[in-house]
């Protein structure tokens, strides 16, 4: 295998053709929206753009993804890459579905359970352990079986959702995985850093015709991929933590970081569904309450919207990085209280520039 005999150049290299890849395919799939008028829907309440783009990136992001990832040829033994595949391909149809003709909230919460389903039962990838993160040990298969598939579903519709403006949804993919793929090499699990990195190298190629101005979206078929990359490898750290002695933190302390890297999407989506749900809504309502929303409310635009959300994921990593040897119930609280802060802040602000604009 070539990743067993030259793994960090291997690493390298995967990231690298993955982003050649992606970056050759995106202008045909340009040209080819142009010519078919394939482009996202005006008018949506999330969409923040008042021209016709395409919304077909995550087709050019598929593929340099899934060709970088498969070409060292992995093993396939601590990745069950015949049950990764199904549920990759489930979620590139769903989303290619949508982005061309669109799906119900029931559809997407269906086919997203399949998906889910084939990756935890048959696939055996799930959260077994909290290894005594909140005092949490051993979790009973029925548990951890519904966490994780409840999980999986979770992180996909966060990074669904927060694809609502240039650069945001790439940006947070590139920081996550990026993140868990240099741990899992420092970890010497080159295999599974393969995964999140084929994945960053896609997200690179695609950043670089999503700045603004936007030449093309990444639709669902992108944004849904992003979520459910990281959520695999994000469990998949967990699950591996306890058998590295090389581990970075203490074992129980991989839940928190896990949390930390996800809290901004997952946080966003949580808060904006409930409240939906108080208001009498539907949570699948769209609508633009969400904080990359907000951030333009009050004058940020879409790219330094996106720097101050990798900031603020880089904070709430540092704390747990930094704080290892503090409890891990006051670490999470640390971490909560962060994004909780920096959601007052947009609110007070907003606030403040209404009241101003009517007095």
């Amino acid at each position: 295998m070539l990743l067993h005999s030259y793994p960090c150049i291997i690493c390298l290299l995967i990231v690298l053709s993955s982003a050649i890849i992606t970056c050759l395919i995106i202008p045909r799939i340009i040209d080819a929206a142009h010519i078919h008028q394939i482009y996202d829907i005006l008018g949506n309440c999330r969409k923040q753009h008042d021209q016709g783009i395409p919304r077909l990136g995550g087709v050019a992001i598929f593929i340099g993804f899934i060709v970088s990832f498969l070409l060292p040829g992995l093993p396939g033994e601590k990745l069950n890459i015949n049950y990764l595949l199904c549920g990759f391909i489930i979620i590139f149809a769903l989303g290619l579905i949508d982005d061309l003709a669109g799906v119900t909230a029931r559809t997407k919460f269906i086919t997203q359970f399949i998906a889910a389903f084939i990756l935890v039962i048959p696939g055996d990838i799930r959260i077994s352990n909290m290894y005594g993160f909140l005092g949490i040990y051993e979790l009973p298969y029925v548990l951890s079986s519904l966490l994780t598939i409840f999980l999986i579903m979770l992180v996909v519709n966060a990074f669904n959702l927060i694809d609502g403006i240039d650069g945001l949804a790439a940006t947070t993919g590139i920081f996550v995985n990026g993140t868990l793929g240099l741990l899992f090499i420092y970890m010497g699990q080159y295999e599974l850093a393969a995964l999140p990195l084929s994945l960053v190298g896609a997200l690179i190629g695609f950043l670089k015709f999503n700045i603004t101005p936007a030449k093309i979206f990444m639709g669902d078929t992108g944004s849904l991929l992003i979520g459910l990359v990281s959520i695999i490898s994000a469990i998949k750290f967990i699950e591996m933590s306890k058998f590295i002695n090389s581990s970075p933190l203490r074992v129980y302390s991989a839940p928190l970081l896990i949390i930390a890297l996800l809290m901004g999407p997952v946080f966003d989506t949580i808060r904006v569904m409930v409240i939906r749900i108080t208001k009498g809504i539907s949570p699948f309502t769209a609508d633009r309450n969400h904080n990359h929303h907000r951030m333009l409310k009050i004058g940020f635009n879409h790219l330094q919207t996106t720097i101050v959300f990798a900031i603020l994921n880089a904070i709430s990593i540092a704390i747990v990085l930094f704080l290892d040897g503090i409890n891990s119930s006051f670490l999470l609280c640390y971490v909560f209280l962060t994004y909780l802060f920096f959601n007052g802040f947009l609110t007070f602000t907003i606030r403040f520039k209404q009241r101003s604009l009517t007095s």
